[in-house]
This record gives C-alpha cells, structure tokens and sequence, in this order.
C-alpha cells in the first residue's frame, strides 16, 4: 500500500476514565492538530531512536503494514519511514498509553540501523547537565553516537530527511 493511500477506517472516539483507560477498543486522542506522540525503540535493546508524530492515516498505515509511517509537521505531509533513506522500520510491538494520548513502537531498524537524520543511531545523541542551574552558559554533551551515513549524500544538500 502506498504511503499516499488513505485508509478507509475512522478510528473510534475517545471514551472517558475507566472506559478510556481499561477497556480494550484502540480509541487514540488525537491532538488539536489531530496528531498522536510516537516513540520508537529498538526492539532488541530498549534504546529510544526518535521520537515523531502520526495523524490517523499514519497510525492506521503503521498497524496496516507494519512498516512506521509518521506525519512530518515541517512539511505537512505523510511518510514512511526509510522512504528515501532505506532506514526502515519494522514494528514488533506497538502500545499505547493508559489515556491513549500516545503510542512506543518496538522496531527492528533497517538500512545502516541509524534512525535520526543526521545518520546517527538515535535522535537522543546528547545529554543535558544536571543539578546546575540553566543558563546561555550550560552545554550539551555529546554522547558518541558517531553518524552511520552521510546525510546530505542520503537526503541532498540541505540533509534533512524529516522533522524533529
């Protein structure tokens, strides 16, 4: 199917307390701009890759294929991930949150296995100091997730393959 294919299903609304939180109908809360929060992890290790957004095409596609398909708030459109990179991501297990306000997906990462855009593992390659106070002066630290591609020979010049 492809990615521009839009899937016939409605998702159900929302219930309330108990019938939100216990019951076993996927009723997803989607934002004011009809957007839902995934995190994707590595299947294997538990590693957090990224973390994007999907509308109710993106999460109807990923259950469908299962194959992670995200919407891009910068460009305003559907993709799939991997579309242009080869870094695919194949879900294993996807769950979604006691108020239904967000999902994780377990992948299995194809490609070179980088699932950010700037061809790093992950999209959490730095770390912020804590126990100091916040100032222009504090600094992020790298955490040595070296890139696994070249991003501008992956995506083109600019080198973004999607939002964050």
């Amino acid at each position: 199917m492809s990615s521009e294919t839009t899937p016939a299903f409605a998702f159900p609304a929302a219930g309330k307390g108990a019938a939100l939180e216990e019951d076993t109908i996927l009723s997803p809360r989607f934002d004011a701009n009809g957007l839902i929060t995934c995190v994707a992890v590595d299947a294997g290790t538990g590693e957090v890759l990224m973390l994007a957004h999907m509308n109710a095409q993106a999460l109807a596609l990923t259950i469908e294929t299962g194959e992670a398909h995200y919407f891009s708030r910068s460009r305003g459109k559907l993709w799939k991930k991997g579309e242009t990179s080869g870094h695919t991501q194949k879900v294993r297990e996807m769950r979604i949150d006691c108020d239904q306000d967000a999902v994780v997906i377990k992948v299995e990462m194809g490609g070179t296995g980088a699932a950010c855009h700037t061809g790093r593992r992950s999209c959490f390659y730095r770390t912020v100091p804590l126990g100091v106070t916040p100032s222009a002066e504090v600094r992020l630290a790298f955490t040595g997730d070296a890139p696994r591609f070249d991003p501008a020979a992956v995506y083109g010049k600019d080198g973004h393959g999607h939002d964050h």
